[in-house]
């Protein structure tokens, strides 16, 4: 009997049996960020190559996305904060300068593939997933599988190649005492320690998470808390830091999740359209790093926080490796939020004004050919 014949119950069962054979395995190999990496990959060959129907219900992503806003927000201290505010200028070079970059990489993608240059804009911007698809959505003419297909595969070399990257040597300086009060920090950690501080934190941010949903706010789920708790701590309150099996499972959570956003039997010519979205991801990737050394130069970060802040991935995914490699979560946290709102307030009503300069050309052109 295939499993998609199954209950939701017990296709959820083998989800997280898979996810958790997955990480445990990265574990046993000391591949770095073992719970976010194991479950995504053991998810993706599992509904790729063994053909299996996973449930993974968004509820429990969301709910991964806020253990992960809460550990964000413990770093955002009023010290930390003040250190964000001077770098806003920074934060928009750096933001403009990736967006153009991304442009760049859409005109050479274009070029070699069936798609038209709308369509590879959109597959190259480094945004949200959500954000660029609703945007993909409401622009005629957009081929929104291509445009999901390259956002995915995007997501997951940032994901699979970030902690690889920051484990060599370059990336690996500075931030020892940072480290040593992180290690401090998750040995003082314990399940008793958490309540019950943790209540109140827990509701304030479970609220703002809801409350932002249902404005539609960008990563509610991760800002809430996030916001919460960096105002409560603001008002003179500690949060208590986490267990590390609860960051794991927060890890778990949001690994299975994107593991199963690629599915590979639903796209069309899928060698160039995966080796075209490859190749994109990796041009970005690379342009990340020399974005993340010309940061080093202008401001005080290590060569780790000013990859990850820079990094076009999700500021769950980033903020989950900046806490495992103890970078500082706080900066890596303020580049990903500004790019985020960035990409969120500025550039849809750019690449409209983009996309109908684009389609009067081609009028004119039309019209001079009829």
């Amino acid at each position: 009997m295939e499993d998609r014949n199954l209950s939701k119950s017990k296709r959820f069962i083998a989800t997280l049996f898979t996810a958790f054979i997955g990480g445990a395995l990265f574990t046993l190999l000391h591949i770095p960020v073992p719970w976010l990496l194991g479950p995504m990959v053991a998810v993706l060959l599992g509904t790729n190559i063994w053909k299996r129907h996973y449930v993974w219900p968004n509820g429990i992503r969301d709910s991964g996305m806020m253990i992960v806003g809460y550990t964000i927000g413990l770093s955002m201290t009023p010290v930390a904060l003040h250190a964000m505010a001077l770098q806003l200028p920074s934060m928009l070079v750096m933001t403009v300068l990736l967006i153009l970059f991304c442009s760049g990489i859409a005109f050479v993608v274009s070029k070699f593939s069936s798609s038209d240059y709308s369509t590879s804009l959109l597959g190259s911007i480094p945004g949200g997933l959500t954000q660029v698809i609703l945007l993909a959505e409401e622009t005629k003419g957009i081929n929104l599988a291509v445009v999901t297909v390259t956002q995915v595969i995007r997501l997951m070399m940032i994901i699979i190649f970030i902690p690889l990257l920051v484990t060599l040597p370059l990336f690996r300086n500075g931030g020892a005492a940072d480290m040593a009060a992180d290690v401090a920090d998750q040995a003082t950690a314990s399940w008793s320690g958490l309540f019950p501080d943790i209540l109140l934190f827990a509701v304030v941010g479970i609220a703002l998470a809801f409350l932002g949903s249902k404005i539609r706010f960008p990563t509610a789920v991760l800002l809430g808390p996030a916001v919460g708790t960096a105002v409560l701590q603001a008002f003179g309150m500690e949060g208590p830091n986490l267990p590390p099996v609860v960051i794991s499972l927060s890890q778990l959570m949001i690994g299975t999740h994107v593991g199963l956003m690629l599915q590979v039997n639903q796209i069309q010519q899928k060698v160039r359209t995966i080796g075209l979205a490859v190749g994109s991801g990796l041009m970005l990737l690379i342009g990340s790093i020399v974005l993340g050394m010309v940061l080093t130069k202008i401001q005080p970060v290590t060569h780790a926080t000013s990859l990850l802040s820079l990094a076009p991935g999700g500021m769950d995914q980033m903020g989950i490796i900046a806490h495992e490699i103890h970078a500082d979560l706080s900066m890596v946290s303020g580049y990903q939020l500004f790019r985020t709102f960035f990409i969120y307030f500025a550039v849809p009503p750019l690449v409209k004004v983009i996309f109908r300069q684009i389609n009067k050309k081609k009028l004119i052109e039309q019209r001079e050919h009829g």
